[in-house]
């Protein structure tokens, strides 16, 4: 099935020790897992439960030093693919985590521990973890030894001067597989394949960074056009169902990625929640190429759907 699990922070608190959770379904599952760096559960926690090679995704931190630690981390953890998130340079307005009031480390108000008393699963979990903070940071980053620090560090750690040339600098760092998360234009999806990227991922960060940014699907037309095969092209961001594999396929993409739809599955059900989740999203995928009269993935193409005149076109109204 050509669908990976998304790097998403804080996993770990939607169930304890919910990153290696998740990268267990998705092992016995057969699809890849992607670590965030602001995972709960450290890339050595991930390594110690798991038994295939996942993927570790990193930001472009201005920390030389930090950011190669990391890499020798991936790789000594036997990663076979570094993601390197492009489109957070700084953080967007997630007007969701100021109004739910998230912060790092969390700030126990009446409201949250009310809503705690009501999650004893959650809540006995958690008592019963040793992983409650930023394991990939917390001990890792010059001048984070504990969660308090981490909100200083998180500030200053972020290049807002990025540039290729700096990418060009990771690509130096890590010698394996690199796939550059955040592409929605095509003049960047060129310079991904200059820089000596193995995949691109189509993305507008779930809608969670640039207010009013266009969606993936739409932008994923003109990047295939500047691209073609020089490069595999992913896409995230609004996968939710097997349709939406199946329309991202057609239109181009050789893989898919999902962030919440596995996220709400760890908070209901843990490692099984994951499981199921992907189970639904493949016998949605199955029954949609079915009706499509499609029986093998790797032959959809845009005849098997209905594309809006212009929708390639972001300038154009659909």
């Amino acid at each position: 099935m050509p669908v990976a699990i998304a790097p998403v922070g804080l996993t770990g608190m939607q169930a304890a020790d919910g990153e290696i959770k998740a990268a267990k379904a998705a092992e016995a599952f057969g699809v890849p897992f992607t670590l965030s760096t602001m995972s709960i559960c450290s890339i050595e926690d991930v390594a110690e439960n798991t038994t295939k090679p996942f993927w570790m995704q990193v930001y472009t931190l201005k920390d030389d030093d930090f950011m190669q630690r990391l890499f020798d981390r991936a790789k000594a953890a036997k990663c076979s693919a570094v993601v390197i998130t492009v489109d957070l340079q700084l953080m967007g307005q997630r007007h969701k985590d100021i109004k739910n009031g998230l912060s790092a480390p969390p700030k126990p108000t009446v409201t949250n521990l009310i809503n705690m008393m009501t999650k004893v699963r959650w809540g006995l979990g958690m008592l019963g973890t040793k992983r409650r903070f930023f394991g990939n940071i917390v001990g890792h980053a010059d001048g984070v030894k504990d969660p308090s620090s981490l909100s200083t560090w998180t500030n200053e750690a972020f290049d807002q001067a990025l540039d290729w040339d700096r990418i060009r600098q990771f690509r130096k760092m890590w010698d394996g597989k690199l796939i550059i998360k955040g592409i929605l234009d095509p003049e960047d999806a060129r310079q991904a394949c200059n820089v000596g990227a193995d995949a691109i991922i189509v993305s507008n960060h779930g809608g969670r960074q640039l207010d009013g940014a266009i969606s993936s699907i739409r932008m994923l037309p003109m990047i295939m056009d500047a691209v073609g095969d020089q490069i595999e092209v992913h896409l995230d961001s609004g996968i939710r169902s097997g349709q939406d594999v199946l329309k991202a396929m057609a239109m181009g993409a050789k893989g898919t990625y999902i962030g919440r739809a596995f996220v709400y599955g760890l908070g209901a059900m843990g490692q099984q929640g994951v499981a199921t989740a992907l189970e639904v999203i493949r016998k949605e995928l199955d029954l949609s190429m079915g009706l499509c009269g499609v029986q093998d993935i790797n032959t959809l193409s845009e005849d098997h759907i209905y594309v809006p005149q212009g929708f390639g076109d972001p300038t154009v109204m659909i």
